[in-house]
């Protein structure tokens, strides 16, 4: 029966209704793809018809405080394949294998790999090897602009500088803090290929240029950097120091670095060369990242809280019997043999007596010296932008008892990064400022125009510009007539303290010295820090300070700071003084013999008589000279052990130190047990035997 009208009306209907939504659709998916899709369409379609080789920007020059060039990037090629275009991959990585220095199988893997369009071969290729490959015109080898970083000064500066990977990423230092404004933009070359992926022959390329990474420029200044190289080289071979030595030299009125070194160090150039077990510490900037007791360089703090809180005065009268007790426990003045006696505060702090210093920190109280311990920065980083910088040590405030109390106020029982002192100590220098401390002066482009500018930032007012003129002169007399005297130099008005910690390790020390000058109008700042020295002395008067001598002669000359003599430099002047016989006299009268010929003096052993010394009888020194005593180790009495029970590590080791008794450490935490047991007379340098747990401290 055939359909009726109506049906087929109906049909046509639905037929029409059918069409007018796949119309609908396709129009609605066409927009979709051209509106919404197209942009990411248009991407790909460019992609599968071109092929991009990567240019790589110049990175940014980094630039000394004046002009000198630190790091650059030397111009140099990236060689990649494009796999599908080589035709005889064979005879291809035969010829490229000795020009890439790589293996023929190698490069044979990588370019016969038809998955990728490009694969690279090798980057930073020198410009004459790149000249020899462009001769062989090896189809499906392409070559393109690459740099190379070069620092053209090698190991100068290299842990400030740090150094760049394999794809010019800063990898440490600068290089790495400011990696992204050195980068740059990368750039490309787009060229036409077929559907095979290979390049069309006779086709034209489009070059998109790369945008070159901005310029640092820094504070640090190259000639003052060479000269606390050269010092530190040699300071380097006379102490070799078992852990390392580390230089600082700051502006203490803005708070720049001028110049900055460790040893060991390493070239940039070539950071990976040597055992791999020793690059990490070959990069470690021991100045931000190390921690060490301080030691009597930390008394300049004791004493400028002093100062400020008029808890003493310069003027006041002490009395050194060699020791102090300290909550039944004897604590020790370096100078024990001899000890100081009478002494004026200004004359405690040339001796560097730690009776005084005990004195004026039981008389701030443990409240107010941490208020003076965290205004000048410790236990917080200084904000320096050189990775790795460490906080340093400070105990808790609800831990210290009088014990720790007087440890502290001669640096012991606190660890300090050396940046974190020499900006403590640039304060006292300064007029009582704590300015953090800072590397980059600018960001420059290629034509020199300023991108931006570091100015000084000052963190805090920590003591008074009349307490930091008192600070002046009492340090300036530690150089004069105290400690320091090593560090003098005729004609230059030299203020310092020396430093020496004996570590956890009985026998290991750190010595160090920091100073400023000129006294009156500080222009630079330096510290000197020698991990476990292993020569003559460990005192940081004897060793650390005469490479902070030759560090400022030779800056201060360089900065054009003449020499000024004064009526009052004739006392100052040293003169010639011959090495007495020593050998065979008992310490006391050796001690005042020194004395009056204004030498120093530092005891080695323990004993009653002197069997070696150094320097030898009628070799000729300068006045305030070290001379070093040996003992024979007889005629000593014999000691009481004094009780450790809940004592750390650090406290027992103190304490043991100032008896004349060595520690055998077993454990971590408190002490909780002793062998010999407290109160047992023992001969000198005795091992004492410790058992220490954490969390577990006896009740007295």
């Amino acid at each position: 029966m055939p359909p009726s009208y109506s049906g087929i009306k109906k049909r046509i209907f639905i037929f029409l209704v059918t069409l007018m939504f796949l119309g609908l659709g396709l129009i609605v998916r066409l927009a979709w793809i051209q509106l919404i899709q197209g942009d990411e369409l248009k991407q790909k379609a460019l992609e599968q018809s071109t092929l991009d080789i990567l240019v790589t920007p110049n990175r940014g020059t980094i630039f000394d405080r004046n002009g000198e060039e630190l790091a650059v990037s030397a111009s140099a090629g990236m060689v990649t394949a494009i796999p599908r275009s080589i035709k005889d991959p064979e005879k291809t990585a035969k010829e490229l294998a000795p020009l890439l220095n790589m293996k023929e199988e190698d490069i044979l893997k990588k370019i016969n790999n038809k998955n990728y369009q490009e694969v690279l071969l090798k980057r930073k290729v020198p410009n004459d090897i790149v000249f020899e490959i462009r001769k062989r015109n090896l189809k499906g080898i392409e070559i393109s602009n690459d740099t190379k970083r070069y620092y053209p000064n090698n190991n100068l500066a290299s842990h400030i500088l740090g150094f760049t990977g394999t794809d010019n990423q800063g990898l440490d230092g600068l290089e790495a803090m400011y990696d992204s404004i050195l980068t740059g933009i990368p750039g490309r070359i787009s060229t036409p290929k077929d559907a095979g992926g290979r390049k069309i022959d006779d086709s034209t390329s489009e070059y998109y240029k790369p945008e070159d990474g901005y310029n640092i420029v820094l504070t640090i200044d190259k000639v003052i950097q060479h000269y606390v190289e050269k010092a530190l080289d040699q300071a380097y071979a006379e102490t070799k120091p078992s852990k390392g030595i580390s230089a600082i030299v700051m502006d203490p009125r803005s708070g720049e670095i001028l110049a900055m070194a460790n040893r060991p160090d390493y070239n940039p150039n070539d950071p990976f060369a040597g055992p791999k077990d020793e690059w990490y510490n070959l990069w470690r900037n021991y100045a931000v990242s190390n921690v060490y007791e301080p030691g009597s360089v930390f008394k300049s703090i004791t004493a400028a809280a002093g100062l400020e809180e008029g808890v003493v005065t310069p003027e006041e009268e002490f009395y050194d019997p060699g020791y102090i007790m300290v909550a039944g426990q004897r604590i020790n003045c370096w100078r024990y043999y001899n000890p100081h006696g009478h002494e004026t505060f200004k004359e405690g702090v040339q001796n560097s007596c730690n009776v005084v210093f005990v004195n004026v920190a039981q008389r701030l109280g443990k409240d107010k010296f941490y208020k003076y311990i965290n205004a000048f920065g410790f236990g917080q980083k200084t904000g320096i932008r050189l990775p790795g910088e460490s906080t340093g040590i400070v105990n808790p405030l609800e831990k210290v008892g009088p014990v720790e109390l007087a440890t502290i106020s001669f640096g012991q029982g606190i660890s300090v990064t050396p940046i974190q002192m020499i900006t403590a100590f640039s304060a006292i220098a300064n007029g009582g400022k704590l300015l953090q401390p800072y590397l980059v002066k600018m960001v420059t482009d290629d034509d020199g125009d300023i991108i931006k500018e570091y100015e000084p930032v000052l963190v805090r007012q920590v003591i008074s510009e009349e307490t930091s003129k008192e600070m002046r002169d009492i340090l300036e007399g530690v150089v004069a007539n105290g400690t320091g005297h090593s560090a003098y130099i005729d004609g230059y008005r030299v203020a310092g303290k020396t430093g020496t910690s004996e570590k956890y390790q009985p026998g290991k020390y750190i010595a160090s010295f920091a100073a400023f000058a000129p006294a009156n109008d500080p222009r630079i700042a330096v510290l000197v820090v020698i991990d476990e020295p292993n020569t003559f002395s460990h005192m940081g008067g004897a060793i650390a300070a005469p490479v902070v001598k030759n560090i400022i002669s030779d800056t201060l000359r360089y900065l054009n700071v003449e020499p000024q003599y004064t009526e009052t430099d004739s006392e100052y002047v040293q003169k010639d003084v011959s090495v007495p016989d020593l050998i065979g006299k008992n310490i006391s009268d050796a001690a005042k013999l020194l004395d009056g010929l204004k030498l120093q003096y530092n005891v080695e052993g323990i004993g009653s008589k002197i069997i070696d010394q150094i320097p030898k009888q009628g070799e000729k020194i300068k006045e305030g000279s070290m001379v070093i005593l040996y003992l024979d180790g007889k005629g000593v009495g014999k000691v009481k052990v004094p009780d450790l029970k809940g004592k750390t590590i650090r406290e027992a080791s103190d304490i043991l130190s100032s008896y004349g008794l060595k520690i055998n450490i077993k454990g971590d935490g408190f002490c909780i047990s002793q062998d010999p047991a407290a109160g047992t007379e023992v001969e000198p340098g005795s091992i004492i035997t410790l058992q220490f747990k954490s969390n577990d401290i006896p009740e007295d």
